[in-house]
């Protein structure tokens, strides 16, 4: 029987998250819309289910797709039957164990909590705000994982190629301090982050530029904006990239969804950071 005792203590209620230094990768609002992708086949439909805009649902896909081995979720425009968003079986893997976890969890926190002697109250209330003092998010649109697959050093900064997928690397230049900070090393996991404002678009494969990046993708998204308009290429492996451009820049370029384009940012463009 619950008392008034019981109801007094403190308790320990959450929900599970998987967080990196930039922010909440995996958390029940996404399980929720992976699982309502898989239900209803339509991001619109599933983005409606949890609720999200149709915009944060695409957002929140992307980022999961980037930052993920295998692709968790595929979309396919056009048709006989038109376009349609489908799970992949790593995504149905990710939310079962996301799920198994969970549960886990849930039991461990009610099993510290009816653990707690009435004296440690003021502990429990430390701890939560030492909990949200560790939470951190970034506003870099661009996420990226890849493994270290060269390292230059020269007399003041160090040059960073970092494997995304099969068919593209990326290339960061860093101080020096920076480097011996990370401890980068030829193997080593590590985030990459690129600003979106940083990302410049062209089309035109002949044409040459100074920008040591350059990721080619399908325009799978283009969002319009007051002044500006974000566009999402979609690469090979369903990895993506964000650049916001002008009105203008879209009419010069003729970006158009399912066309060719190329995201181009400088090696200076690109934070690297890591897990503690």
């Amino acid at each position: 029987m619950t008392t008034s005792m019981d109801l007094m203590r403190p308790r320990l209620r959450g929900k599970l998250e998987v967080d990196g230094q930039f922010g909440a990768f995996l958390g029940d609002t996404r399980i929720r819309l992976l699982e309502a992708i898989a239900e209803h086949g339509s991001i619109s439909q599933a983005a409606k289910a949890v609720p999200l805009s149709y915009k944060a649902a695409w957002d929140a896909v992307d980022a999961m797709n980037n930052l993920t081995e295998q692709p968790l979720v595929l979309r396919s425009t056009g048709g006989k039957h038109g376009g349609g968003t489908q799970l992949t079986e790593q995504g149905r893997k990710l939310i079962a164990l996301f799920r198994a976890l969970e549960a886990e969890y849930q039991a461990a926190l009610e099993r510290l909590t009816a653990s707690m002697n009435d004296g440690q109250a003021s502990d429990f209330q430390e701890f939560s705000r030492l909990l949200k003092r560790l939470s951190m998010k970034t506003s870099a649109r661009n996420q990226f994982v890849g493994h270290i697959v060269g390292l230059r050093e020269g007399h003041v900064d160090y040059e960073v190629r970092l494997k995304l997928d099969d068919d593209n690397e990326l290339v960061a230049v860093i101080t020096r301090d920076s480097a011996e900070q990370l401890g980068l090393s030829i193997g080593q996991e590590i985030n990459a982050l690129v600003k979106s404002s940083s990302v410049l678009l062209l089309t035109d494969p002949n044409l040459r530029t100074t920008a040591r990046n350059h990721l080619w993708g399908e325009i799978s998204r283009i969002h319009e904006g007051p002044v500006n308009a974000e566009i999402t290429l979609t690469m090979k492996s369903a990895k993506t990239v964000c650049a916001v451009v002008t009105h203008d820049s879209v009419e010069r370029l003729g970006l158009r969804l399912g066309e060719t384009a190329c995201a181009i940012f400088k090696a200076s463009s690109v934070i690297l950071c890591q897990y503690a």
